[in-house]
């Protein structure tokens, strides 16, 4: 076949292909170019997921008459003009393909009312006439019979329910970039979403609902040009899929894999496994420090410093994250003054005075041993406020004294709680239940932890500082020994190194046999053997040194959850405020090493309304 030129139709249909993926695509570049427009309200209609008919009405500054047949030509376009432009671009839409693709595979029509003109004019695609129309301002783009002349491109097409919830997809990423605009979606009549215009907040909370904001923080970052916004949600409210995932670039929703990695990395201490976050994040830059002309589809984009933006999303995320609710008074219904306000709260109830941890406290080690020395230090460091009421942890003489358990229950053990006008903000345990959580009463109401979980957290961030220094070992009097089988004795023997400086001695005892005469300090009263095994199991997923060094902070939290307090254990009330007490001094104390979260609060305003108080 010689060579020739292609016909134009032709060439706008190949064109869709790029552009035109489904009706969703359509909707996003109609969309775009509404907000283009400068609208202020827009109005989208669907029939049978946008395959029979997409509907997009705009109050902007519409098209003039004779620019109308230009709009449907490929590479026509107001947005840009030369090469400077293209590198500065600030619209959404800029390469002048969209209509012209769109126009190539369905029956087009646009009315539109340029702002000084008498009335509105109309253009079909198909043939392309003018003619007058009634329309009072801005623009209606409307695309009928998508792939009517593409058989088998609409054959690709999934069920009407599924494009409807692509279209959705769409329309909820620019309705979030775009609070200040109206927005409204119908499908077969029937409307989906009404939308005012707002704040962002209020824009969030309509489309990701009250549960997201609750657990989410706000984020709030700038350094010279670059700055980011949004929220982030803690690992609580982790999600199965990437559903919840909202990234955009100078108000372009985009899926970036530097990105992407560099907000896993910022998760990667309190999200583990296959829970992914859920966030809504702005990243604003100088236009030319960014190139959006990478795909036809405008999805993803390139940084011309890739590595200063990867490392300015991850520290501004890292920062928010590792701030523990437990140890400030915002997650409790209070804000400190040196934080920034609209951060979302648990509780209802403030405090008059917010309250600071103290600035040291002895390692807490093990597993909360009950030797009179751990005894000494967790009454220590119940009572470590300067201006706390003397509180030792024992039975405090009241009209009640201590509350006997429940028959055949000895693991629920309540003590009376001391006076004060000044409570921290995890308050004082008053009873552990089942062996498992604490209760606990601050000025809000009642807090609940999980004491495994929050042990783990503790744990694993000390070892996390010891192990960039030097960590604290304790020889044991006499060696642990235990047997292994043949894998464990090699990882043993392969990573014997990694071992010492992590704070273990381990040499072979026999030809299966392991003894263990040291272990780091903090995890000295943890279970030897189930500790060794548990680390050397992780040690053989590991082929090299490198990638065991990479993923350091993965051993640590095995270590963690083994030496952590184990469930069923009692506690002393002195251990229990001493966990609380340790809680508030460490960062990411909301959630356990997993993912999980370490505590949870009822304020008294839930309680009343949980008991029907007041009604």
């Amino acid at each position: 076949m010689p060579i020739h030129l292609l016909p134009d139709h032709l060439i706008n249909q190949i064109a869709a292909g790029e552009v035109v993926e489904r009706p969703a695509s359509v909707l996003k570049e109609v969309l775009e170019n509404a907000m283009d427009a400068g609208a202020t309200a827009v109005e989208v209609q669907l029939e049978q997921g946008g395959v029979r008919r997409i509907r997009v009405a705009d109050d902007g500054c519409g098209i003039p008459r004779d620019e109308l047949p230009l709009a449907l030509e490929r590479h026509a376009t107001s947005k840009i003009a030369s090469l400077d432009d293209l590198e500065h671009v600030g619209t959404m839409g800029f390469r002048g393909e969209a209509l012209a693709a769109i126009a190539a595979v369905s029956r087009m029509s646009i009315t539109s009312r340029f702002d000084t003109e008498p009335h509105a004019w109309r253009i079909d695609a198909d043939p392309r006439e003018l003619a007058p129309a009634a329309l009072n301002h801005g623009s209606v783009v409307d695309v009928a019979d998508l792939y009517f002349n593409t058989p088998a491109r609409r054959k690709f097409l999934k069920s009407e329910g599924t494009e409807f919830a692509h279209c959705d997809d769409v329309f909820r990423r620019v309705a979030l970039a775009r609070p200040d605009v109206a927005l409204q979606l119908s499908h077969n009549g029937r409307v989906s979403h009404r939308l005012p215009s707002g704040t962002k907040e209020a824009r969030v909370r309509a489309l990701l609902g009250d549960d997201f904001l609750a657990a989410a923080r706000l984020v709030e970052a700038e350094s010279g040009l670059i700055r980011l916004s949004g929220y982030a949600s803690l690992p609580a409210y982790s999600r199965s899929s990437r559903d919840a995932q909202f990234f955009y670039v100078n108000g372009r929703f985009v899926r970036d894999k530097l990105v992407t990695h560099a907000i896993r990395e910022a998760y990667a201490d309190i999200l583990h496994g296959s829970r992914h976050p859920a966030y809504v994040l702005f990243l604003e830059l100088d236009p030319y420090g960014v190139d959006v002309n990478v795909h036809p589809a405008k999805i993803e984009v390139r940084f011309r410093d890739s590595r200063a933006i990867h490392q300015f999303v991850y520290h501004a995320l890292k920062r928010v994250l590792a701030v523990s609710g437990a140890g400030s008074s915002e997650s409790l219904g209070v804000r400190n003054e040196a934080e920034p306000a609209g951060l979302p709260s648990t509780g209802s109830t403030a405090y008059s005075t917010p309250y600071a941890p103290p600035a040291a406290l002895p390692p807490l080690q093990g597993r909360l041993a009950m030797e009179p020395a751990s005894r000494a230090y967790f009454e220590f460091a119940a009572s470590a406020r300067p201006d706390a009421p003397a509180f030792s942890g024992a039975a405090v003489s009241n009209t009640f004294g201590p509350r006997p358990s429940p028959a055949g229950n000895e693991s629920v053990n309540a003590y009376a709680l001391p006076a004060s006008d000044l409570a921290p903000p995890l308050g004082y345990a008053i009873a552990q239940l089942h062996g498992v959580y604490i209760l606990a009463q601050n000025e809000a109401g009642l807090i609940l932890v999980d004491m495994h979980a929050a042990h783990e957290r503790i744990l694993y961030e000390r070892l996390k500082t010891l192990l960039d220094g030097t960590p604290g070992v304790q020889r044991l009097l006499i060696p642990a020994v235990f047997g292994v089988g043949t894998k464990d004795m090699a990882s043993a023997e392969e990573h014997d190194e990694l071992l010492e400086r992590m704070g273990f001695e381990i040499a072979p005892a026999g030809p299966q046999e392991l003894a263990v005469r040291s272990v780091p300090a903090l995890l000295a009263t943890a279970p030897v053997s189930e500790l060794v095994r548990a680390l050397l199991a992780e040690l053989r997923d590991y082929p090299s040194t490198d990638v065991i060094t990479a993923r350091r902070n993965e051993l640590l939290a095995t270590m963690a959850c083994h030496g952590a307090v184990r469930a069923n254990r009692s506690l002393t009330i002195p251990e229990m405020n001493a966990l609380l007490r340790e809680m508030e001094a460490t960062e990411r104390a909301d959630q356990c090493n997993h993912g999980r979260p370490t505590w949870t609060a009822l304020t008294m305003t839930d309680l009343d309304r949980l008991f029907l108080r007041g009604r």
